[in-house]
């Protein structure tokens, strides 16, 4: 059983009121109702926020609304008619910030408190004025799901623009240094963020929000051409749907960048057209078991200045995506802390070689506060059987917790064809079972992405065709995954700032769920091995037949032999034994035999070796006896029929030993 330590409440309050976030425990604190243009406006302090709303006299179903960056009462016709017909109008002061990170915290907390607690819509949409444009970007980026349409005046859509004064505009030295301070930049920082509203548009455009630009070809302040044009180019080759509109007629004052709004009922029928009718997407509480939380992760943030983030799996945690927000989102919702992220993913690897690389590609590396696991998808495609699984991912628990009692660990099981089929069928993919059954024997958190995919697909909210693509998702993936995972780091994060004590867990690990789990799981090195005949060491290997390869197991040190009848021994103390090999265009088979037992062989050929020098990673024995043991190998004279030779190529030797 978890033993659980409660601090007690005057502590926890002290530990809490030091928090350098915005809780999400809200305070709303009202401030006066006042007639806005013939309609009511509700004003409230949101965690000491001045925020208002204007409501609608007959609201359409579904409470669709806009939302206002900046300058809330100016150019107030669009608005206007947006009200008429049933729309309401919001916003929140975040003046002077810029869009930096804090003030999107802000607007994460203003959307909480509309959709949540107000039954606003969950898409709304976005209206930036001027430098509104940074806001509504910014913020549109990171939550591209919740956004129905986009539309700004005059945008600034870079800052090294606009107050920046690097191109056409000039230099506004009180908002530059304003913006300097808030972000906590230093000039070559601020010229070198790559993170503009002109930046990393790809989810955004993978979503095909629609986006209007209403603009003056004369404006000094915001030229179009460093702003407006440079951001609707990006967007458009990326798949995003962009308008522009010129205005022409009236005054034009302000160097260009002030002019009377023509047809502003176009731009409402803009509006209305995206944000109407209201959907309610599937609820993500579906997909997501909290469980004991991430107490332990939360307590670090508190009391530690440097915290360490680890992430463990194969190909969808090795690219860019969702990893990278996860990490960005961290550093920005608690920007006291030094976070240190230990990446560990590795192609075509799943739970299997995930527990006997834990202790080199990840402790090795530092002491995690908090881990990302998934192997899902991998285990399925490599066919690794039930009980590998669930020993391969118990015993990557246990490891954890033994190296650090206070690890919290996230168990993640990703989408593919295959469960998206059974989930179809109404079977439960046996993966998924697997990572659960863990999960719920540890009490960790889980995200179900895979029945989401499926579900979201079954409701048509997108296609896997079109939008999803692969199951290395697209950008419009990566974010379906990004956003899931933060909504169980908000959810978690929200039980303790609720709550006036805080238990953390120091675990006693409970009894194993299965024998032999491989929480001794480790490498052995290659030159343990007693080399007889026919092998050599190869200090850094490259294969020399123009096949790929994968990181880490390629320019390394390998046993190599391709000849039959080469042989070795290795001595060994342990439960189980195996190999991690490269498994390429001429891999052969295997003899192998412990204890001088019968020999038996081992295919090493698979299905992807005709074109790539795969990491392989094969057991010959998990249920000896943990003692000490002697594996021979020996190269055999058979081999695969696709096969075009008979080499082994050893990378590493597994072993796993309880030590006892």
């Amino acid at each position: 059983m978890a033993i659980r330590y409660q601090i007690n409440r005057i502590l926890a309050f002290v530990l809490i009121s030091q928090l350098s976030f915005p809780l999400l425990g809200q305070s709303v604190i009202p401030q006066k109702t006042e007639n806005w243009h013939g309609f009511q406006k509700v004003s409230f302090l949101l965690d000491g926020t001045p925020a208002h709303y204007v409501k609608p006299n007959k609201p359409m179903p579904g409470n669709p609304w806009i939302w206002r960056a900046y300058f809330p009462d100016w150019h107030v016709e669009m608005d206007s008619i947006l009200l008429v017909r049933g729309f309401h109008v919001a916003y929140i002061n975040t003046d002077n910030r810029y869009g930096d990170p804090q003030a999107m915290l802000k607007w994460d907390d203003f959307y909480n408190y509309l959709t949540k607690n107000l039954s606003f819509a969950p898409k709304v949409a976005l209206e930036g004025i001027s430098r509104g444009g940074l806001y509504v970007y910014t913020w549109a980026k990171r939550n591209p799901e919740k956004v129905s349409c986009i539309y700004t005046e005059t945008p600034v859509y870079d800052f090294k623009s606009w107050p920046g004064g690097r191109g056409k505009s000039k230099r506004q030295e009180k908002e530059w240094n304003q913006l300097l301070e808030v972000y906590g930049f230093t000039e070559e920082q601020a010229l070198a963020y790559d993170d503009n509203p002109i930046d990393h548009l790809e989810g955004l455009a993978a979503y095909k929000v629609p986006t209007l630009h209403i603009i003056g070809l004369k404006d000094k302040l915001a030229p179009p051409d460093e702003n407006t044009f440079l951001l609707v180019d990006r967007y458009q080759k990326l798949g995003g749907p962009a308008y522009v509109y010129s205005m022409s007629q009236g005054t034009q004052t302000l160097e260009g960048h002030h002019f009377p709004i023509e047809h502003p009922e176009w731009w409402a029928d803009f509006v209305t057209q995206h944000s109407t009718p209201v959907t309610q997407p599937l609820p993500k509480a579906d997909y997501v078991q909290l469980r004991a939380g991430l107490p332990n992760f939360f307590q670090a943030i508190q009391q530690k200045k440097e915290v360490i983030v680890a992430y463990l799996g194969g190909s969808i945690t090795h690219n860019t995506g969702w990893r990278d927000k996860v990490s960005k989102y961290l550093t920005e919702r608690f920007p006291k802390n030094t976070f240190t992220f230990i990446t560990a993913g590795i192609p075509s690897l799943g739970s299997l070689p995930h527990a006997f690389r834990f202790e080199q590609d990840v402790l090795s590396k530092g002491k995690p506060d908090l881990l990302f696991l998934e192997a899902a998808v991998n285990d399925h495609t490599n066919e690794t059987d039930s009980l590998t699984q669930v020993r391969s991912l118990e015993g990557i628990v246990r490891h954890a917790r033994k190296n650090n009692p206070a690890m919290d660990i996230i168990l993640m099981a990703f989408a593919d064809p295959d469960k998206t089929t059974d989930y179809q069928k109404g079977i439960i993919p046996l993966e998924i079972k697997n990572h659960e059954a863990v999960a719920s024997h540890y009490q960790l958190p889980s995200i179900n992405l895979a029945e989401e995919v499926a579900d979201r697909l079954a409701a048509k909210e997108f296609s896997w065709e079109y939008d999803f693509k692969d199951l290395h998702p697209s950008p419009f993936g990566q974010e379906i995954y990004y956003q899931s995972i933060k909504y169980l780091l908000n959810r978690s994060f929200k039980n303790f700032t609720n709550s006036n004590s805080v238990s953390l867990i120091n675990s006693e690990l409970p009894k194993a769920l299965v024998a032999k789990n491989f929480e001794g799981g480790k490498y052995v090195n290659i030159n343990e091995a007693k080399i007889e005949k026919g092998w050599q060491l190869v200090e850094k290997w490259q294969p020399t037949d123009g096949v790929g390869t994968r990181e880490g197991f390629v320019n390394c040190p390998i046993l190599e032999a391709t000849s039959p009848d080469a042989t070795l021994s290795l001595s060994f103390t342990g439960n189980a034994v195996g190999i991690g090999l490269v498994s390429g265009p001429d891999a052969g088979e295997i003899l192998y035999s412990i204890d001088n037992g019968p020999y038996k062989s081992m295919d090493l050929y698979t299905q992807w070796s005709h074109f790539l020098h795969l990491p392989w990673y094969k057991l010959f024995a998990a249920n000896l006896t943990d003692k000490k043991h002697t594996l021979h190998l020996k190269v055999s004279e058979n081999k695969n029929a696709k096969s075009k030779g008979t080499a082994c190529r050893i990378v590493y030797f597994l072993v796993n030993s309880t030590g006892k």
